[in-house]
């Protein structure tokens, strides 16, 4: 089982990036962004229930970002809109095979991703 993200980039404030995270041998129940700046611990970012489509972000990214999902290519993508030099830092995406837990916090995550760059410029 294979966590693989990709989109990031380096942009100026303001614009937009979209992150994809394909899945390879199965579809979990549960993905997750998450994002860690250099210094900082890992947070959460944005998240959603596979089989219904819940959906549920970090205040910090309410509004700018949106998570969603392609089923014919068990892909989750993260849709990054105005974005600021704040938002620089690593991205990651994870899943999980079941709800157990809290979906805001790391721990309940059994698989991650490599992570992909996110670096904005003011």
């Amino acid at each position: 089982v294979q966590l693989q993200a990709s989109g990031g980039g380096l942009v100026q404030a303001g614009a937009s990036l979209r992150l994809s995270c394909a899945a390879s041998g199965r579809t979990f129940s549960r993905y997750g962004w998450f994002r860690q700046a250099p210094g900082k611990e890992r947070e959460f970012v944005a998240g959603m229930w596979w089989s219904i489509g819940r959906t549920f972000y970090a205040d910090s990214v309410k509004g700018r970002f949106t998570i969603s999902r392609d089923a014919a290519k068990t892909t989750v993508y993260l849709q990054m809109n105005s974005l600021k030099p704040e938002d620089t830092a690593v991205y990651y995406c994870a899943a999980d095979g079941d709800y157990r837990g809290n979906d805001y916090s790391s721990s309940s995550y059994d698989y991650w991703g490599q992570g992909t760059q996110v670096t904005v410029s003011s």
